[in-house]
């Protein structure tokens, strides 16, 4: 390298730290895929979901569906267009109840939706803002804009 001009030293410079920090985004991005969780309304989750995989599921839960059991509660969600059954163990947010807006997040297992997390909107003007386009895109929206 000594019979290297300057300005080729820093080209190869240059290079090498271009080529390190493109490593380190490829890193960053590949780290970063394993950890996203899509968001999916009911008629969506069967078709791309993968089994198993962590997903958030959105929609409104269906008037008359909750029922509870020695392993938890059960409840559907719709899209209006298909629902879809979701089993959850733990303690429901407190606004939770038929036809409002929820967003749980947890893994398909068949037809059923095995929730972790269950969450509901806080106050009546609003809904979570991926229920809400989801809703929109279903044509079923009766909010406020």
């Amino acid at each position: 390298m000594a019979d290297l001009s300057p300005k080729m030293r820093r080209g190869i410079g240059l290079l090498l730290i271009l080529a390190a920090l493109g490593l380190a985004a490829m890193l960053v991005l590949s780290a970063l895929r394993d950890h996203v969780v899509f968001f999916y309304g009911p008629t969506d989750i069967q078709a791309k979901a993968k089994q198993g995989q962590i997903v958030r599921l959105g929609g409104l839960v269906v008037d008359d569906s909750i029922q509870k059991d020695q392993d938890g509660i059960r409840f559907q969600v719709t899209d209006q267009t298909t629902s879809i059954e979701v089993r959850y163990s733990g303690i429901l947010p407190d606004l939770f109840r038929e036809g409002q807006g929820v967003i749980t997040e947890g893994r398909l297992d068949g037809d059923i939706f095995q929730a972790d997390t269950v969450l509901a909107k806080h106050d009546e003007t609003y809904m979570p803002a991926e229920v809400a386009d989801l809703l929109k895109d279903q044509g079923v929206w009766k909010g406020q804009e």
